[in-house]
C-alpha cells in the first residue's frame, strides 16, 4: 500500500527541524511555515489564534498531501511584529487556553463524580434542576428519574 508506517506521521526523525520558516519575499511581513508531523488539528487551532491577534492580517494553512505529515502555515502581519514571533506568542496564548480548557474539564469530572458518589448517585436518584436538560425538576412529570436517558 502506499500508507506509510503509522509512527512516521508523528516522530520526527533523528536530525530532523520540527518548524521551517521562509520569510515571503513577494508580500511584506509574510512568511511561510512548514510544521512537520502535524496535521489538521494543530493547524486549524494555530489559524484561528493567529486570525484573533490585531497584529495579523492573513493566516491560512494548507496540507499538501494527505500522504505527507506536515502542513503549511501562511501568516501575514502589519509589521509591527515578525510573523515567526507572531506564530510563538500565538502558540503560548493556545497553551494557555487549553490549559485553562484542562482544568476545566477536570473540575467537572471532580464535581461530577463527587455527585455520583454520595447518597442520590448511590441509589440512583433523580437529576439536580441545574443538571436536568428540560427543566422538569426533581418529581416532575417528563424523564422523571430515568439515568439512561443521553441527551445528544
Amino acid at each position: 500500500m502506499n500508507a506509510p508506517n503509522r509512527f512516521e506521521l508523528y516522530v520526527l526523525d533523528e536530525g530532523e527541524a520540527p518548524v521551517e520558516i521562509n520569510e515571503d519575499t513577494k508580500i511584506p511581513n509574510a512568511a511561510t511555515i512548514k510544521i512537520l508531523k502535524q496535521d489538521h488539528t494543530l493547524g486549524n487551532m494555530l489559524r484561528a489564534q493567529l486570525l484573533s491577534m490585531p497584529e495579523v492580517l492573513f493566516a491560512g494553512y494548507k496540507v499538501p498531501h494527505p500522504l505527507h505529515p506536515h502542513f503549511l502555515l501562511k501568516i501575514q502581519t502589519d509589521g509591527t511584529k515578525a510573523p515567526d514571533l507572531i506564530l510563538s506568542d500565538a502558540c503560548n496564548q493556545l497553551i494557555g487556553t487549553l490549559s485553562s480548557l484542562e482544568g476545566s474539564f477536570k473540575r467537572e469530572f471532580a464535581f461530577k463524580e463527587a455527585d455520583s458518589s454520595g447518597p442520590a448517585g448511590a441509589t440512583g436518584a433523580t437529576f439536580a434542576t441545574s443538571d436536568d436538560p428540560y427543566g422538569t425538576g426533581a418529581g416532575g412529570a417528563g424523564w422523571g428519574n430515568r439515568d439512561d436517558y443521553l441527551d445528544f
